[in-house]
């Protein structure tokens, strides 16, 4: 039977928001087999080409995964964020069809730390700016995110309300990126982390601890922590044949 959509709705993002609801409510769990693009196609009076589209962003989304050969199927509940990619938590967490929501636990100016003076190329104890947020994925704790901003780079930073935006939107809007590295590895929780995370002591956690700098140098130094149960890393890399002469 067609499926009958708002005239309003492209019709690539009906096919999405179907999908979505399909596994919302469960009728299509987990690594389970969806339409294929010809029959989501017949479904809903479309190109295959417009069906493809659906598939591939909810594929680049985390919320599909593709098999070649076989077909689509729905990929695991975790959060999943791009490990090439520098994308804003908001985004990630509603491109799921979810709610986020952000808790300020600080904003100040503080002696900057070692480590981070040497990432941030500034002096031990020199006055830098930190945030402590907890992001949430409909109301469960899914990332703590303790970042340091270089002040001569964004010398607002403490005026914002990060309930409001996340600091990547603020940066990415007053400092464009222009590079970053990070590091990705497997942690034990401590007391005020799995505080926040409302995890036990003994649950894994993923931590990206990551540099970003814009064309005036160094901005912010971060480390992004979430629950291993919660969250995992991925991406996908294109390998193009030589070509043959």
């Amino acid at each position: 039977m067609n499926q009958t959509t708002d005239s309003s709705t492209p019709k690539f993002a009906a096919i999405k928001e179907f999908i979505f609801s399909q596994i919302e409510t469960g009728n299509w769990p987990e690594h389970s087999r969806i339409p294929s693009e010809n029959e989501l196609a017949s479904q809903f009076s479309v190109s295959r080409m417009t069906a493809r589209r659906a598939l591939q962003e909810l594929t680049k989304q985390g919320v599909l995964y593709r098999t070649q050969g076989v077909g689509s199927f729905v990929a695991s509940a975790k959060s999943q964020s791009a490990l090439l990619e520098i994308r804003n938590i908001a985004d990630e967490i509603q491109s799921r069809g979810h709610f986020h929501s952000a808790e300020l636990v600080q904003l100040s100016q503080i002696p900057c730390p070692n480590i981070v003076a040497s990432a941030l190329g500034l002096q031990p104890n020199e006055p830098v700016f930190f945030s402590l947020i907890v992001h949430y994925d409909n109301q469960m704790p899914l990332q703590l995110e303790a970042r340091f901003v270089n002040p001569a780079q964004v010398p607002d930073y403490l005026q914002q309300d990060f309930t409001q935006l996340t600091p990547h939107e603020y940066l990415s809007a007053v400092a464009p990126l222009t590079e970053a590295d990070h590091v990705v590895e497997a942690i034990l929780p401590d007391a005020f982390t799995s505080k926040y995370l409302r995890i036990s002591q003994h649950e894994p956690c993923l931590r990206l601890t990551r540099r970003t700098f814009s064309r005036g140098g160094a901005v912010s130094f971060a480390y992004l922590t979430s629950a291993g149960s919660r969250y995992r890393l991925g991406g996908h890399l294109n390998f193009a044949a030589p070509n043959k002469k």
